[in-house]
């Protein structure tokens, strides 16, 4: 609508008083006699624009929020947009699971390339394990040996956005989305981080220094100290220095 909010089939299905499944088949039936009308046709140029774009960003697959990121932060363009997505006969949508996110394609065998690809980069690092940015797109180029020399370092990293399951943590480096150095919490995996960068023991205080300056996060010594104390990825090497 004028107003851009979306709505889900169950909701426009309660308001008409119909099945979800209903709003399905009429909504399908909708975008087909579109397809077949005059109108589908002048907007040959505005699909072309559209498969050059997902050509650009990924060659031909691209993680749905990536996409969008990039064409418009305009919630009710992006919907426009997202219509002409669900609308167009060249693009195809895969829904997101445990492994992937939203994403769209043009070519088949580049998309199931990449998520195998993906799966392999996953399996390769240990569940805590961290690796740098450009040990992560080795790893991936090594999975995609027949077509990495295509495509430069700026599709890679789109590419690697399209997995749920790697991630990188505020510092750059890669590893299992799930673990707790990629996804940061708390101040004890702030100061995993540090002292891993550190690459030596560190005291306290400069633990919680090194917080606030690398993160910009607020890092008292006390709390910090109890964190490093109760933590057991750390150990005690001297007074009050942690490795």
């Amino acid at each position: 609508g004028k107003d851009g909010e979306t709505y889900t089939l169950e909701a426009i299905g309660q308001t008409y008083g119909i099945t979800r499944e209903r709003v399905r088949q009429i909504e399908n039936h909708g975008i087909q006699s579109i397809q077949k009308s005059d109108v589908y046709a002048e907007l040959k140029p505005v699909f072309d624009e559209l498969h050059t774009v997902i050509e650009a960003l990924g060659g031909g697959v691209v993680a749905e929020h990536i996409l969008l990121d990039e064409l418009t932060t305009d919630p009710s363009i992006r919907n426009d947009l997202y219509f002409l997505l669900v609308l167009g006969d060249p693009f195809y949508r895969s829904k997101e699971n445990t492994a992937y996110a939203h994403r769209w394609y043009t070519e088949k065998t580049i998309a199931q390339m990449v998520e195998k690809a993906l799966e392999s980069v996953y399996k390769s690092i240990n569940r805590d394990e961290l690796i740098s940015e450009e040990e992560v797109l080795n790893r991936f180029r090594n999975q995609l040996i027949d077509i990495a020399d295509t495509y430069d370092d700026a599709v890679l990293k789109r590419w690697l956005m399209i997995s749920k399951e790697i991630a990188a943590n505020p510092l750059g480096e890669w590893g299992h989305a799930a673990s707790p150095n990629v996804r940061v919490k708390g101040i004890r995996d702030y100061a995993y981080l540090v002292v891993k960068r550190h690459g030596s023991p560190m005291h306290f205080r400069e633990v919680a220094e090194a917080i606030e300056e690398l993160f910009d996060k607020k890092a008292h010594t006390a709390t910090t100290h109890n964190e490093l104390i109760k933590d057991e990825r750390f150990v005690l090497v001297g007074r009050g220095l942690y490795a």
